[in-house]
């Protein structure tokens, strides 16, 4: 919008602006608009730049050998000018090496971000998790579902469940499957559809038939109306009921051998007070490869 204004000096008319006759309260924002502006009572980082920072710091780290010395290094001095620890860069750095599926350099990085005492969220230890899932290193893998589920019984998510439910069910590792489906049932944590579906795989391929049935009965599949999700009250009888005590006491049949279930209810025991025993990239030698 224009506002005509004349000149007298030289008797003609021009054209002015509105947004230059606003207050000073008034800026133009980036819609071409002008908006007030209020004082915040939060105090807001600029995260302008990250993005390229964390394509940098792929780039600083992807021509490295896999020493811990030598990443952690290009890793200090890709920070050593930063006046505070970058989490969104780097945290934005991890998801990119993510679709490039980088595993050995997610738990490098995720590793060094964790021992520096940043980004200690569940989110982090899930995806270090998976990174270890996803490079094959088994043994690291249960030690942190072990060192995570003793230190937060009641509160661990359901997805860390449904990860080592998933790790067990491709390495056949049926007895362990079983222990942790279990302790949700235990702990009265609904499993997820895809938990009663590799459940449900197992005890088909194993042949108990009987167990599959009570599985099935006891967590149906969701069912949808007109294309909306919505609850459906069953009634099924006590017989059907999914005992723990049983699932942990069987004994499952593969191919001639039998897996012995633990036949007590209880969590394994772990010395959350002891810091030698919280996985952590501390307790890991400096001269073994990563």
């Amino acid at each position: 919008m224009l506002v005509e204004s004349s000149d007298n000096s030289l008797g003609s008319v021009r054209f002015v602006p509105v947004f230059q006759f606003y207050d000073a309260q008034f800026e133009e924002c980036g819609a071409k608009g002008p908006r007030p502006r209020y004082p915040r009572v939060w105090k807001t980082k600029k995260k302008i730049g990250t993005i390229s920072k964390s394509l940098k710091l792929v780039e600083c780290i992807k021509g490295l050998s896999n020493v811990k010395v030598e990443v952690y290094g290009a890793l200090d001095s890709f920070i050593a000018w930063e006046l505070e620890f970058p989490l969104i860069t780097v945290k934005k750095a991890i998801k990119s090496l993510e679709h490039e599926k980088e595993w050995k350099r997610i738990i490098q990085v995720t590793k060094w971000m964790l021992s520096k005492g940043q980004g200690r969220t569940m989110g982090s230890y899930y995806i270090l998790l998976n990174a270890l899932a996803e490079d094959g290193r088994l043994d690291e893998a249960e030690e942190l579902w072990q060192t995570l589920f003793s230190q937060n019984l009641e509160s661990m998510s359901r997805m860390f469940f449904e990860k080592m439910i998933s790790v067990y069910s491709q390495n056949e590792m049926h007895d362990k499957m079983f222990e942790i489906f279990a302790d949700m049932a235990e702990l009265g944590i609904q499993p997820t559809v895809p938990i009663v579906t590799m459940v449900g795989d197992v005890f088909k391929k194993l042949d108990m038939l009987d167990k599959y049935k009570k599985l099935r009965n006891k967590y149906p599949p969701p069912r949808y109306i007109k294309g909306k999700r919505v609850k459906v009250k069953m009634q099924y009888d006590d017989q059907n009921e999914i005992d723990n005590s049983e699932i942990k006491g069987s004994d499952v049949i593969n191919g001639g051998e039998s897996l012995k279930l633990h036949e007590n209810g209880e969590v394994s025991d772990c010395d959350c007070a002891k810091e030698d025993k919280l996985y952590l990239p501390e307790n890991i030698d400096s001269n073994v490869t990563d």
